[in-house]
């Protein structure tokens, strides 16, 4: 890319997403969070800061890790995507049933193609046709379940091969394949949004949509892609669950667009797109995971846990909302 295009980038992706003391400020604040949850609920229960439940934990952060991804690229721009859930569940099935004819590297990429294909759909109606993503997503993961139900049968798709779960269960220096999976996935997805121009165009369009088309920038690429990513990690994601269960159910991925998006926000993202960062949203994973999992170990309702979660989405929207006002001024 040529300087003169790259100065616009740089200007309409806000530097504190990236070094400035608000970014700073928002991850620390994050890492403190977090820090703090993990010593509350040691004190609360002595089971919490096990060896195995800090695994337990780990694990636990795959999936909705990897879901949380690609919903970082989606909010980024501005856009939310609430299919997410039911889109895994689709290529959940895609997955199993490709399982039973085809060797398994070729029915994860037949599987992840699907969820990009969904996600491509998404992503063409919002930046071709100026549709409302939350209207478009809502449509498609109406009929992602659909479809999940009629393509199974209505029932679980079993006989899984026993060596998809390799990906879950090996691991490597003690550490297990699908967390290192999932560590590489952030590494690579921060080196895009930080370094590459890609990255700083979706920063840009999330900025400010109409400058980074007069800009030059291109515009309706990077905001289709979002979609497109979002969609081929629900389908990662979903690879995931199903090698750890043997199983693929048309109801997997459900209420997974909440988690994520919860991820996100937490993590310091607005949702009014341009800010946030992809180490924020791996955090706010974090903090998700280890609320629920301190709540299992404390033995608290399933439907407590609900409102707990709904509770930090909101609080975190209404700090997000107020940190945002206090850097405008």
């Amino acid at each position: 890319m040529n300087e003169s295009v790259n100065e616009p980038i740089q200007a309409l992706a806000p530097a504190p997403v990236h070094t400035g003391r608000l970014w700073k400020t928002l991850e620390l604040r994050m890492l403190a969070l977090a820090l703090g949850i993990a010593l509350t609920l040691s004190l609360l229960s002595p089971h919490f800061l096990t060896q195995a439940n800090i695994f337990n934990l780990l694990d636990q952060s795959v999936v909705i890790g990897l879901v949380a991804v690609g919903m970082t690229f989606v909010i980024l721009t501005g856009g939310i995507d609430l299919s997410v859930g039911s889109v895994a569940g689709l290529t959940g099935i895609v997955l199993g049933l490709a399982l039973q004819s085809l060797p398994i590297p070729i029915a994860i990429v037949v599987a992840v193609l699907a969820g990009a294909g969904i996600g491509l759909l998404s992503g063409m109606l919002v930046a071709f046709f100026g549709l409302a993503p939350f209207v478009v997503t809502l449509g498609v993961m109406a009929i992602g379940r659909s479809q999940a139900f009629l393509l199974s049968g209505q029932t679980v798709v079993s006989n899984i091969p026993e060596s998809l779960s390799d990906i879950v269960f090996a691991s490597f220096l003690g550490i297990p394949a699908n967390v290192l999976f999932l560590l590489a996935v952030y590494a690579l997805a921060w080196l895009y949004l930080n370094r590459a121009k890609g990255g700083r165009t979706i920063y840009a369009i999330g900025s400010n949509r109409e400058a980074a088309r007069a800009a030059g920038l291109n515009v309706l690429f990077y905001s289709v892609l979002p979609y497109v990513v979002c969609g081929a990690f629900s389908a990662i994601a979903v690879t995931f669950s199903v090698a750890q269960l043997r199983s693929a159910d048309p109801l997997a991925g459900n209420l997974w667009e909440l988690d994520a998006i919860a991820a996100v926000v937490i993590g310091g993202a607005s949702l009014f797109g341009g800010r946030g960062s992809i180490i924020g949203t791996l955090i706010g994973v974090f903090i998700m995971v280890m609320i629920r999992n301190g709540l299992n170990l404390m033995g608290v309702s399933p439907f407590w846990q609900g409102s707990a979660i709904g509770t930090i989405i909101i609080v975190a929207l209404l700090i997000e909302r107020l940190v945002g006002r206090r850097a405008e001024r």
